[in-house]
């Protein structure tokens, strides 16, 4: 009796838990789907900043056990670090590490699927451990949370940017926008919210804190329509700003000095490093110059079609966003059902159409909402501030725990069209 063909999810994160929970939708039960992640839960990142400026261990809310979601969709979990993949052989190699001293086996694919998300090079960044702050997972939340509220911080200047990106290159991708920054709508969002911060405890406001970047401008993937409402914005409050840094050349314990030889004074500094591919995908035959997977705009890598890549590891995702990863699973997964035989659409599977969604905290309940696709050529450029983005922010996090990542197609569509419409 023939098998079930079998879909290898490596990375169990928002690109990788939505991908293979959609492809059950897709497939049915045409296919047989392994998920490899070293952890059993989710990080829900883009809340960080929230649960921090209110005083909480962001650990406590933000960590969303997602394998009773895989065990209602029939999907196999395997807690486990991945070590190496053969793509002529059609394995991967893992080590379970729910304990340590576990022995490295293998398992067997048809169909790979790399969500591995990226390395955050805080290496990279001299002084980093010693003077620097973030908020990209909980542990560094919690020690910037400990910082500000236990007496760390004593009210100095504070700077807040991002550290130079090195985007990966080939000949097989599409033509697409070059980025100095990875994702910079959260040092956005963290100087908003931020400035809120410290006028509501009466340590400062948005004179305080200056907005850096290794661009031309903050946030170019905005485009020209939306920086030109943002920056007038930004200089009005008074914050500092910034641009063409080329990147952090040190943290030292009063500011920060950059690639271009300029410096700023900061007490506080916040950083967002270089996003680099995982050692485990370097030098692979499927990836670019930088370690990320090379894919169209369905997905799919065209030297090894059994192989796809979503979210932060494939090299299309530029900026490293999270609406992108998850347009990117909906794509993958209807293209995984297909190859199955469990999946005729009636139209065409969609290519990848880039865009930026994104929604962010200002403090005060309020919020910013940006679509766009400017930046890729396109006519969209939406930017929105009030109470209805902040809203939009947190129903996500509500929608996305209802339902453990297997957010309905129409979601993210009804999002964007409550964002684009909104008064407030």
């Amino acid at each position: 009796m023939p098998t079930s063909p079998h879909i290898l999810v490596l990375g169990c994160n928002f690109a990788g838990l939505t991908t293979a929970r959609y492809i059950r939708a897709f497939a049915g039960d045409e296919v047989d789907i392994t998920c490899v992640d070293r952890t059993p839960y989710l990080t829900f990142v883009p809340n960080i900043p929230l649960e921090v400026w209110h005083n909480n261990n962001p650990a406590e809310e933000l960590h969303l056990p997602f394998v009773k979601f895989l065990d209602r969709d029939d999907i196999r979990f395997i807690h486990a670090e991945v070590q190496g993949i053969d793509v002529d052989g059609r394995s991967v190699e893992y080590t379970p590490v729910e304990r340590s001293g576990s022995a490295a086996e293998s398992v067997g694919y048809d169909f790979l699927v790399i969500a591995l998300g990226n390395n955050l090079a805080f290496e990279e960044i001299e002084g980093f451990a010693e003077h620097g702050h973030t908020l990209t997972d909980t542990y560094y939340g919690e020690k910037l949370r400990r910082y500000l509220h236990e007496g760390g911080y004593k009210g100095g200047p504070i700077a807040v940017g991002s550290d130079r990106f090195v985007q990966g290159h080939h000949p097989d991708l599409p033509l697409l926008p070059e980025a100095k920054a990875a994702c910079e709508g959260p040092p956005v969002e963290i100087a908003f919210s931020m400035a809120h911060w410290l006028e509501k405890h009466e340590m400062g406001d948005a004179r305080s804190i200056t907005l850096f970047t290794p661009a031309e401008v903050i946030a170019e993937d905005a485009g020209e329509k939306i920086l030109d409402e943002l920056l007038p914005m930004v200089e009005d409050l008074g914050f500092g700003y910034r641009a063409d840094t080329e990147g952090i050349e040190r943290l030292y314990e009063d500011g920060i000095e950059f690639e271009d030889g300029s410096s700023v004074e900061a007490e506080l500094k916040i950083i967002f490093p270089n996003w680099t591919a995982h050692d485990v995908v370097k030098d692979l035959p499927i990836t670019d110059d930088q370690g990320f997977v090379v894919t169209g705009l369905q997905m799919r890598n065209p030297d090894y079609p059994e192989v796809f890549a979503v979210g932060d590891a494939a090299s299309v995702t530029v900026p490293k966003l999270g609406s992108l990863g998850h347009k990117e699973a909906e794509i993958c997964a209807q293209m995984l059902g297909r190859a199955a035989g469990a999946h005729e659409p009636d139209e065409p599977i969609p290519s990848l159409e880039p865009e930026v969604i994104c929604m962010g905290d200002m403090g005060g309940r309020k919020g910013f909402y940006m679509h766009t696709n400017e930046w890729w050529g396109g006519d969209t450029s939406i930017l929105k501030i009030g109470y209805t983005p902040h809203a939009l922010k947190m129903g996500f996090k509500t929608i996305y725990y209802t339902t453990g990542g297997k957010v309905p197609t129409w979601g993210l569509p009804l999002s964007e069209f409550v964002g684009d419409h909104a008064l407030v």
